[in-house]
């Protein structure tokens, strides 16, 4: 009965993505005030079905219900709860459920935070959400049903959870980053509401910009725990591998960045309002695009669920449409988009303009790196792979222009700034962060010199950073003390800090854990130590334990320091007993300036077993970094602009407000 209420539920959440789609564009088309009302309630609708379909798919995993095809291919009776409630989204038709339960959310959250913007304009954005919420439920309800029945024949026990998926990071990341990708809807929503109505001025762009921001801090926390996910989980100690998956999450991030800060000079200056609009469509796009590589069977990856290619096909033309649908307009709309502002060469405008060309570049490269392969292959052109050292080499081109903008965007002026107090405040800046740079590199024997380049980069944006904050609060009246100038900057802007230092933090991890890193793979019976750097390992040998679901061979090791017993580490090697899948799980040792990372490899003759051995130095400010940036994201999100628009929501819903004449 429940996994026959879930196919009710999510046919009836159709139909109201339907209903959506298209009676609130036609009243706001006609001006119908009574078609436009039906926009939040049917958006309410289609998220309240979506959700009780997730709940009774949730209630078959709980309770081991094995008719169900998806139930039966992804759970087990000896899986753990945790682990039987998200393998939800496990594989294909569960993760896309939770898809489409993230595209309602979002559709709620704009029904619900958006009273201080015209009906008019919310009635063509929830209709355009609607259109996009069509396509899915299509198709999932057409080739990719959750509840799809073996009735019949009833195995008696699942096929288990991959066993990759049976951990903690797996339980957070998949949502997080579904969020981010599915967040860049409501961007796309509001550029293709804007181009309906043939009103294309700078306010769209301030009511889609709290809605970018918070679709970005998604992503980059989903873009971070899948990273770290990868890192101790998959046992190679690696952070990142230019996977076509991460890659696919990678680049609606980029785009998703520079469309942020395009929102910004829109909103400001009333300019770019072509290279805005375009970059909304492009994110999003770009979301479809990842959608398609995952689920479409072309890539092989342990991120990715292999499917069947035509379900690939449906996917690529809902990409197809959308896009294609939004470009024409945009085409049919391009003359009313000419720019007002004026702005001079050397200006806050270009500065940011020429950091946005660069992402973009940026998000061209990992394009072409990811499709290149599939396309040669396709074309009968052989087999070429396109790995880390092309990505590496390209990054490094463009890391270097963009930092550079990254540090004069804040410290310029609108319209015009001079390039002399300019030039002064860089050179300073560069100067200090040169000097901090190589204090760290002579404190290294190794001589990596390209540590020298990104250290010296990372500390440039932190130093133009509190500069830019120097600058800002000497511009206040001197009768306010620093610290309450300092407070008295807004969010948005303590948001832009934040991501910026964040970013710092990010690229510092990156550089040292790239040059400095140490790592040795070696045969080690036990009572036998190894020496990397200062630190000893003592391999006492493997005992076994029984989990849940899986036999295990614990390794035991004693790390010293000087003499000194610093810790005892016990990576595992595990054989899941359904699968028979061995899965490594890695020993970490964590403090703020480096992890010691131990995975145990396969058992060799006369009792040795095959050793990992890592120092990784600052890996951690990789993620702490994305963690700073997020954080930023936030901050800006609360700041009073955005809070007063939804109080206007709340007090234009409140009777009393309607009767005493109460406004925003």
């Amino acid at each position: 009965m429940i996994p026959e209420l879930g196919n009710i539920a999510l046919t009836l959440a159709l139909v109201s993505a339907i209903l959506l789609a298209v009676f609130p564009l036609w009243g706001a088309q006609t001006n119908q005030s009574g078609l436009i009302a039906t926009a939040r309630p049917l958006a309410l609708g289609m998220f309240t079905f979506t959700l009780i379909a997730f709940v009774c798919l949730s209630y078959a995993f709980a309770t081991d219900d094995f008719s169900l095809s998806y139930v039966a291919q992804n759970s087990n009776t000896q899986l753990p709860m945790q682990y039987k409630l998200t393998a939800v989204w496990g594989g294909h038709e569960g993760s896309f459920l939770l898809w489409v339960l993230m595209l309602s959310l979002w559709t709620v959250a704009v029904a619900i935070f958006s009273g201080s913007i015209p009906q008019e304009m919310v009635a063509r954005v929830l209709a355009v959400l609607g259109m996009v919420s069509v396509g899915f439920y299509l198709f999932m309800l057409l080739t990719s049903n959750p509840f799809q029945s073996m009735l019949p024949f009833v195995p008696v026990d699942g096929q288990d959870l991959n066993p990759l998926l049976q951990d903690f990071g797996m339980i957070i990341h998949p949502p997080m980053l579904y969020m981010g990708y599915v967040g860049f809807s409501v961007a796309f929503a509001f550029a293709g509401a804007a181009l309906i109505a043939g009103k294309l001025d700078s306010t769209w762009a301030r009511w889609s910009r709290p809605w970018v921001q918070a679709a970005w801090c998604f992503l980059t926390i989903g873009i971070c725990l899948g990273s770290w996910w990868a890192y101790y989980e998959l046992g190679w100690g690696g952070w990142w591998f230019w996977d076509p998956v991460e890659n696919a999450s990678f680049m609606p991030w980029l785009a998703g960045t520079a469309l942020m800060h395009s929102l910004a000079v829109t909103e400001k200056r009333k300019v770019f309002k072509s290279w805005t609009v375009l970059l909304a469509i492009g994110a999003f796009s770009l979301s479809l695009l990842g959608t398609f590589l995952v689920r479409s069977g072309v890539i092989v990856s342990v991120h990715s669920f292999a499917s069947d290619p035509t379900r690939g096909l449906f996917i690529l033309g809902i990409l197809v449409v959308l896009s294609g649908g939004a470009l024409l307009l945009f085409a049919l709309r391009a003359a009313s988009l000419n720019s007002v502002g004026r702005y001079q060469t050397v200006s806050r405008e270009v500065m940011l303009m020429g950091n946005n060309i660069l992402l973009c570049a940026a998000t061209l490269v990992v394009l072409l790196g990811t499709l290149l392969p599939l396309v040669h292959k396709e074309l009968g052109l052989g087999a070429i792979s396109i790995g880390a050292p092309f990505f590496n080499k390209m990054f490094v081109y463009l890391i270097v222009p963009f930092v550079f903008l990254l540090c004069i965007g804040p410290l310029s002026r609108w319209k015009q700034q001079s390039v002399k107090a300019l030039a002064r405040q860089l050179i300073t800046a560069f100067c200090i962060s040169l000097v901090a740079a190589l204090l760290i590199f002579f404190s290294y024997s190794e001589q990596a010199y390209m540590a020298v380049l990104g250290l010296t980069l990372s500390f440039w944006i932190l130093v133009a950073s509190v500069l830019e904050v120097w600058q800002r609060i000497g511009a206040m009246d001197s009768q306010y003390s620093i610290a309450k100038r300092l407070r008295m900057l807004t969010r948005s802007h303590w948001g832009m800090i934040l991501g910026h230092v964040g970013f710092a933090v990010t690229l510092i991890g990156i550089t040292l854990v790239s040059n400095y890193e140490q790592e040795r793979d070696v045969r080690m019976l036990p009572g036998e130590q190894i020496t990397l750097s200062d630190y000893t390992f003592v391999f006492n040998g493997v005992s076994k334990t029984q989990g849940p679901n899986y036999e295990s061979d614990v390794g035991h090791f004693s790390v010293y320091r000087s003499g000194e017993k610093l810790t005892t580490m016990m990576p595992e090697k595990r054989i899941y007993t359904v699968q028979r899948m061995p899965m490594t799980e890695a020993a970490i040792h964590t403090t703020i300036s480096r992890d010691l990372f131990i995975a145990l490899g396969e058992p060799l003759d006369d009792g040795a077993w095959a050793v990992r051995v890592y120092i990784k130095p600052f890996v951690t400010w990789i993620w702490g970094g994305g963690a700073i940036m997020a954080l930023g994201g936030v901050c800006a999100l609360s700041d009073r602009r955005y809070r007063m628009s939804t109080l206007a929501k709340f007090k234009k819903a409140s009777p009393l407000s309607s009767a005493t004449g109460e406004h925003a």
